[in-house]
């Protein structure tokens, strides 16, 4: 609880040399660059990729001349969340992809995805953290297998519910085998961004939870690895781990 009477839920997970990397991106590395016996204190050189670990995208990562992360206001990073459990259909097919009538289904429960609000899908694919092949699905092939948002029903929340990003606790937005990247290049060209590889998303309420989203603001950056808290009343935590 926060002394301001809230709800706090980390979705982030930790920085380090083992986390899931996509492949032939750089990866991670942190190396002492002042140490304690020599100098007194300490600090690290730290190495890596702008989409890691838990981060967020910005427009210019598919859009030429997009907004980069530099160019997003304050505000623009406290929004509402609204997260979408889809890991029912996940469990019987990891290349599962959101539809319209999924939407339609969870509002009809939830009510209205509020204007402005990041969408988040729990596919439940948080728990294979540890394990970078089975957070991939990787297949012999090396083709990616994982749950995201289908191409319609996000362009449905853009244009009827006015969203502005997209999150996942998954390495893309998109389905893992979708690799013309529909759902992002949906949400990028409507100027919004893209939350991937979160966590604790077991602990948030369907809707009610204001995301604080704390991604580097880097001169034309794409994104960063990012601290992406959930502030919610207390009364409103709750467990997924049904």
């Amino acid at each position: 609880m926060s002394k301001a009477g809230l709800g706090v839920v980390d979705l982030t997970h930790p920085l380090d040399e083992n986390m899931p990397i996509w492949p032939g991106y750089p990866e991670f590395k942190l190396v002492s660059q002042a140490s304690y016996g020599n100098d007194g204190y300490l600090t690290h050189r730290m190495a890596v990729g702008e989409h890691s670990g838990t981060h967020w995208g910005t427009p210019n990562t598919f859009i030429e001349g997009g907004r980069s992360a530099d160019m997003f206001t304050p505000e623009e990073l406290v929004v509402p969340a609204v997260v979408i459990d889809i890991r029912a259909m996940a469990c019987h097919d990891r290349d599962y992809s959101l539809t319209v009538e999924a939407v339609t289904a969870w509002e009809r429960e939830n009510g209205r995805i509020p204007m402005g609000s990041v969408v988040i899908l729990f596919t439940g694919w948080q728990e294979k953290w540890n394990d970078p092949r089975a957070f991939f699905g990787m297949d012999d092939d090396t083709a990616m297998h994982w749950p995201g948002f289908g191409k319609d029903a996000v362009n449905h929340m853009i244009q009827e519910r006015g969203i502005t990003g997209l999150g996942t606790d998954t390495h893309g937005a998109d389905p893992g085998n979708d690799r013309e990247f529909k759902a992002s290049s949906a949400i990028y060209g409507a100027d919004g961004m893209v939350l991937e590889c979160l966590a604790g998303l077991d602990r948030l309420p369907a809707s009610g939870a204001t995301l604080v989203i704390g991604g580097l603001p880097i001169t034309n950056g794409t994104g960063s690895p990012a601290r992406v808290l959930a502030l919610l009343p207390s009364n409103q935590e709750t467990d997924r781990k049904e």
